[in-house]
């Protein structure tokens, strides 16, 4: 019943995200860090977002810990999950555990790993985990009823994490452009953070939904274009330069322009990796999963960087960045990572590097795009999800099996099956059908030149599952 996903284990709240499962779940963390650190002390950083109850299970995994002799230090509210990476890596933990299920709907509850580089486990880690669950829980009784006090300490995660951005934004050149932005915190982990650090270097907001709401006023906690709509109005009416987002837990980003409304993050992406190339300077290697845009192929041609392609799933371009390989990462699901940051993808980072790149070019974020579009030529992206079914699930292994060599009437000039089956076609077009690791779908991505070359291909691959 627990499985670790694209990013950690994600449940409905009591059905399969029970207290039962989550000590369950912990004790074979505890267990595994055990053998992993013999003899040692060991310290985890426990954290929790703002769903319904996940202030309780991050308690519960402090209580079941501290009766295994590990150190626990407790995040004293709930946080952005950047914000524990940061603290794993100041403090030298072995660890840390945090409570979210990111941008799932409101139901849903999740527990996320991290080890202790302060990035997301590695399946190799999680593997061990699920193995260790397995052996545990055939008649698993968990009977402390009381956490042991000394082994349990309430931290502030919030302090170390803003000095570490303030070392790396330009906020001067924000300030001084004059820039009014606007602030979705989606009710998640963020207030006090995104709003809190301008505001902090004289930089005019504009803020929305900067409360905590467990039901994250009726939707699932993600930076679409639907849930920004408010935000899409505040920038149009407060006569913001450009308006920020983050989804529950803070890790992934949503930026809107006042012309062009809420971006794609495949185009903040391919924005970003432009900028810090061609006005910061920086070189090195550039990843992206097979479900992101080929406007960064694009720019890593031209520019000469080596390109890496990934699964989906943000543990393995961290994985890149520990091992020093590459300063930029990115995935379509409005994830980034950068050299010099954190291990971990960080929507606040990701935004205010927008609004970096905004002030310092004395340009608009559309003005900004029709450039790179002048020079890269345009892209059109799209994604189309479906229930999983039996029927579904059948169709696609066959799909990845046995992989036809013409679809939409296009001739397939490559395939990857690295997650899912992808096909390339000529001019950077492509598609890809995967299984969802965060809920039962089948997602069906595109990419191509044209709207109309789009929509065909999401035709194709939605037909070839049924």
């Amino acid at each position: 019943m627990i499985r670790f996903g694209t990013n950690g284990w994600r449940a409905v709240m009591g059905k399969e995200f029970t207290f039962h499962n989550v000590r369950l779940c912990v004790q074979a963390i505890a267990n595994v860090l055990r053998a992993k650190f013999p003899g040692r002390d060991i310290t985890v950083i426990v954290n929790y977002d703002t769903r319904f109850l996940s202030e309780r299970y991050a308690a519960e995994a402090a209580k079941v810990l501290s009766h295994d002799r590990i150190q626990v230090l407790l995040a004293d509210r709930d946080a952005p999950t950047q914000a524990q990476s940061c603290q794993i890596i100041r403090r030298g933990a072995q660890g840390g555990i945090n409570f979210t299920a990111s941008f799932n709907p409101p139901e849903y509850n999740g527990l996320k790993y991290a080890t202790e580089t302060g990035a997301p486990a590695l399946p190799s880690e999680t593997a061990a985990i699920e193995a260790e669950i397995g052996r545990l829980e055939k008649g698993f009784d968990y009977f402390p009823r009381y956490p042991r006090s000394e082994a349990i300490e309430r931290i502030d995660l919030r302090a170390d994490y803003l000095r570490f951005l303030q070392e790396r934004i330009d906020f001067t050149a924000i300030r001084e452009s004059g820039l009014r932005i606007g602030v979705d915190l989606l009710y998640g982990t963020s207030r006090e953070y995104l709003d809190e650090i301008l505001e902090e270097n004289g930089i005019e907001v504009e803020e929305l939904h900067g409360y905590v709401d467990p039901y994250f006023g009726g939707m699932a906690p993600s930076c679409t274009e639907e849930n920004l709509a408010d935000l899409v109005a505040l920038v149009k009416d407060k006569g913001c330069g450009l308006g920020l987002a983050t989804d529950a837990d803070g890790d992934r980003f949503g930026v809107v322009d006042p012309e062009r409304g809420v971006l794609p993050p495949n185009l903040v992406l391919a924005l970003l990796l432009r900028y810090l190339v061609s006005q910061r300077g920086w070189q090195g290697g550039v990843a992206r999963s097979v479900a992101t845009t080929h406007y960064l192929d694009r720019i890593a041609r031209l520019h000469d960087l080596p390109l890496t392609k990934t699964p989906v799933g943000f543990k393995f371009i961290a994985d890149l960045l520990l091992r020093g390989e590459i300063m930029f990462g990115g995935e379509e699901s409005a994830a980034l990572g950068l050299r010099d940051f954190l291990p971990e993808k960080d929507g606040i980072a990701a935004g205010l590097l927008a609004a970096e790149m905004v002030a310092k070019s004395g340009r608009s974020l559309a003005e900004l795009l029709g450039d790179m579009e002048k020079e890269y030529g345009e892209r059109f992206g799209g994604q189309k999800d479906v229930p999983l079914t039996p029927g579904r699930e059948k169709a696609l292994r066959k799909l990845v099996k046995s992989s036809p060599s013409k679809l939409a009437g296009r001739y397939v000039v490559n395939v990857e099956t690295i997650d899912g089956v992808k096909f390339d076609f000529a001019d950077d077009d492509w598609l890809l059908v995967r299984f969802s690791g965060t809920e039962p779908l089948v997602r069906c991505y595109a990419e191509a030149r044209s709207r109309k070359d789009l929509r065909e291909l999401l035709k194709a691959g939605l037909d070839k599952i049924g």
